[in-house]
């Protein structure tokens, strides 16, 4: 396992503005002035993010790999999927996982167990940023041999805001909501939902012991993302693990498939 922290920043790059991408939050001084000038500055965050992210999704092209941001709150099960997945997917595919977590390496060390090659990313090195962003990205690749991966996922860091706003390179994004945060959640959070292409409604194993009702999270969804295709699983059980998988290697097949840009 390859660890992206403070003596890899040191080695790589020297902070965000070295690589000439500020954190989005670093605007918060600057914007006291003006509203504008927080605009403008986001802005500019942002379309430096697209370009890094942009350069990313060629090279994944280039070595003909899937790769999948996978996003959602902590404590949705996120790992455990992980896990499960890893373990159905591989040897057939092979497989790299990118683990972003604020501090520890806790994710990576149950995920590297799978025998696939992962890295972590510890943002506390650079101001404990919720989000993982292409530049970090772009780096953390150096500690993979992206020559023997068919399939990328990205654990992003445990959050419902700040990782659907920055596009990282991938294919696919795809968010996870367990049944124990409650039905509201797509509607205080619609940007996360709206800008995902799959959801995984995980842990419904617990449904039988939770004041839950699965059909006021699917209108919502549908009402934010229509059309948007649900998953409703259980991790730790494995029930609807293979209509999840089997939607990743359809992914990957369509991506084989289509004609090179």
């Amino acid at each position: 396992m390859w660890i992206f922290d403070k003596t890899a920043r040191r080695r790589h790059h020297d902070g965000h503005k070295g690589d000439g991408l500020p954190s989005r939050h670093d605007t918060a001084v600057e914007s006291q002035r003006s509203g504008s000038r927080e605009i403008k500055v986001v802005r500019r965050v942002l379309d430096a993010n697209d370009m890094l992210a942009a350069r990313n999704r060629e090279l994944f092209a280039a070595k003909g790999i899937f790769t999948l941001n996978l996003m959602s709150s902590p404590g949705s099960g996120k790992t455990t999927l992980l896990e499960k997945s890893l373990a159905r997917l591989m040897p057939d595919l092979r497989c790299a996982v990118i683990v972003g977590d604020i501090c520890t390496t806790q994710d990576a060390d149950r995920l590297a167990a799978s025998g696939a090659p992962v890295v972590q990313i510890n943002t506390d090195a650079f101001g404990g940023e919720c989000h993982l962003a292409a530049h970090v990205i772009e780096k953390a690749l150096t500690g993979i041999n992206l020559d023997a991966v068919d399939l990328l996922i990205v654990e992003n860091i445990g959050n419902l805001v700040c990782p659907a706003e920055f596009d990282i390179g991938e294919d696919r994004r795809v968010v996870v909501l367990s049944v124990t945060e409650g039905e509201d959640k797509p509607a205080k959070y619609p940007l996360m939902f709206r800008e995902c292409d799959a959801l995984l409604l995980n842990k419904i194993d617990l449904l039988p012991y939770l004041d839950y009702d699965t059909a006021k999270t699917l209108i919502s969804i549908e009402q934010i993302h229509p059309g948007m295709p649900v998953f409703q699983l259980s991790a730790k059980s494995g029930e609807g693990l293979e209509d999840w998988l089997a939607w990743i290697r359809a992914q990957i097949n369509a991506k084989k498939k289509a004609p090179s840009s």
